[in-house]
């Protein structure tokens, strides 16, 4: 009994050994930072093109309304469960979708800072070319948008599934456990002119998340000595990679259903297009001789019979 606990010690220790230099080797190989690509990038670029020029839209905010904290089994968290800049996704998602031909997206999240800017040059205009002929340059005139993206992160539901299996004998086992948290944002597109909401969409996404290990609990020689290892591994799916996905099929249901209410129409591609059918001059004046013309090159079969005029 003795040599079979050790032989199981020796496994886990070389276990938590190969566990360690997987871990050194992640960070010896995290390498440079790099561009993060969309978690639907391939639905984003395959949204049809809009038949038409951009629209001009914004985007104020897009919050947390949830007030959740990040879940916790030991103790309460002050961390929030989301990000509470959402609206940085919102962006991103309409200026990329369908190869970025859909939105032009003006600056309204920092409008402080942009009315601020404006006012310095134009201040400082004023005083560095008063001596010219016309005057001091004029600032153009900021772009307005007909549409605005309202909406947020109205919903963050924790541990709405949870599982997993274990087994132990004789103080040595092994488990695996699991669980499966939800996100829903829900996104509105209202008309600048009339303040009527035009659509509102909502979309979900799960957080989904495991762990994987084993231990050695077990006493020795009569009880004088302890024997305690463990070796596990988690993955935890990224709640901002969740959020951002979210968003973004958000974005992709508006344009759906906005082609689907006739607001805009789909750019038609290379395939759909159909060719017109070219039908041959009428003749005019056109009347029945009674006469049989021998047509040249024709090979439908003897023409021995046909009387020659």
């Amino acid at each position: 009994m003795k040599r079979l606990t050790l032989l199981l010690t020796l496994l886990f220790l070389a276990g938590c050994g190969s566990t360690a230099n997987k871990s050194m080797q992640i960070y010896q190989n995290a390498g440079p930072p790099t561009v993060q690509i969309s978690p639907i990038n391939e639905r984003l670029k395959n949204v049809p093109e809009l038949d038409g020029k951009k629209i001009t839209v914004a985007v104020y905010s897009f919050t947390d309304k949830t007030g959740q904290r990040k879940p916790s089994d030991t103790m309460s968290n002050l961390s929030s469960a989301v990000t509470q800049g959402s609206e940085v996704w919102v962006i991103k998602a309409l200026s990329d979708v369908g190869n970025a031909t859909w939105f032009e997206v003006v600056e309204r999240v920092g409008m402080d800072n942009l009315i601020k800017e404006r006012q310095l040059i134009r201040q400082t205009r004023e005083v560095y070319e008063k001596e010219l002929p016309n005057g001091p340059t004029l600032l153009k005139p900021m772009r307005f948008a007909g549409l605005i993206i309202e909406g947020g992160i109205v919903g963050y539901d924790s541990n709405i599934a949870i599982g997993g299996a274990g087994a132990r004998y004789l103080g040595i086992g092994a488990q695996t456990e699991y669980r499966v948290d939800n996100v829903t944002i829900v996104m509105r597109m209202v008309s600048v002119s009339t303040g009527k909401v035009l659509m509102s969409v909502a979309t979900q996404k799960t957080i989904a998340s495991s762990r994987e290990g084993a231990d050695i609990f077990k006493f020795l020689d009569l009880g004088t000595k302890l024997l305690e290892t463990e070796v596990g591994y988690s993955v935890n799916e990224p709640v901002n990679y969740a959020v951002r996905a979210a968003i973004e099929q958000g974005v992709i249901e508006l344009i759906y259903e906005g082609h689907k209410k006739e607001m805009w129409k789909f750019k038609a591609t290379k395939k759909e297009i159909v060719k017109p059918i070219k039908r041959p001059p009428e003749v005019k004046n056109s009347k029945p001789t009674g006469e049989v013309k021998i047509l040249k090159g024709r090979k439908d079969g003897p023409t021995d019979h046909i009387p020659q005029p």
